[in-house]
């Protein structure tokens, strides 16, 4: 019997972080790499765009570091 994606999503959601993190490294893995490389730029292509049209803000590299170094500082 086969189970819908909805179905196994859900049911990928009750793993731990790690076990998820495994399963999504395995899953990308099984993709040929020209649909990786498509996916891939079909998402940048899409940042691109929000960035161009002013629905999203671009966050400067040292502001970002610095954000998480504060985070693993608090640790």
């Amino acid at each position: 019997m086969a189970i819908s994606v909805d179905d196994l999503a859900t049911k990928a959601m009750t793993l731990s972080g790690e076990a998820r993190a495994l399963l999504a490294e395995r899953l990308v893995e099984s993709l040929d790499q020209e649909s990786v490389r498509e996916i891939w730029l079909t998402e940048a292509k899409k940042r691109r765009d929000e960035v161009r049209s002013g629905l999203v803000r671009p966050i400067p590299g040292v502001e970002v570091m610095e954000d998480v170094r504060k985070l693993i500082d608090e640790k």
